[in-house]
């Protein structure tokens, strides 16, 4: 879909997924005389001009979202085009942004540390990366999330590209434990299924 079709056509001001402030329409008629404020035809027209200046600047802060992957919306195709990921419209928007940032973080010398940050650009928390070197195998540890990341799919394939091919490597999740229960009442707690209930934060106390 091209940017025009999506700002102007198929979509209406302010519709377009854009996570830049939506910008209102300014007051032209105070930089006029005075004598033109009870001018109804005057007052429309500058109204009118408005409305369009405000599209404008709005298109303008869009197009600038698009150079940054945290703030892209349209131009996530762009940004997947040029990184050789596949385009897929039905996923949600944070998912394809996890892809491409982890692709860009995979760009170089396959390390630890890059394997560590690329699974954390998926999960949003902080991971760990448990190396056992006899056994040509390691284990990317979610600490900060837990429980399983909805895109694990996503993330298996960016470690499969970028880790060395005769490395094995699996996952290790983050549950809740038994000396975190109390921080939960029973009425509290029945409310949650149990794999909810796995994944819960402890209450502050």
């Amino acid at each position: 879909m091209a940017y025009g079709e999506l700002v102007y056509g198929q979509a209406q001001y302010g519709d377009t997924g854009s996570t830049s402030t939506l910008r209102p329409p300014p007051d032209l008629m105070k930089y006029l005389p005075p004598y033109y404020r009870t001018s109804r035809v005057m007052n429309s027209i500058q109204a009118a001009i408005g409305s369009e200046l405000a599209k404008l600047w709005q298109a303008l802060d869009e197009t600038l979202d698009q150079f940054f992957v945290d703030r892209a919306t349209w131009g996530l195709d762009l940004w997947e085009k040029e990184l050789g990921i596949p385009t897929d419209p039905s996923k949600p928007v944070d998912f394809r942004r996890s892809v491409i940032k982890a692709k860009l973080r995979g760009v170089g010398t396959t390390t630890k540390e890059l394997i560590r940050t690329v699974a954390a650009a998926f999960s949003g928390g902080e991971t760990d990366v448990i190396e056992y070197p006899s056994e040509y195998r390691f284990v990317v540890k979610f600490i900060g999330t837990r429980g399983i990341p909805p895109n694990l799919g996503d993330l298996t394939q960016a470690i499969e590209e970028i880790k060395p091919a005769h490395l094995a490597f699996s996952y290790a999740y983050t549950y809740m434990v038994w000396n975190e229960t109390p921080t939960y009442t029973w009425a509290q707690a029945s409310v949650m299924t149990w794999d909810q209930f796995r994944v819960a934060k402890p209450l502050q106390q």
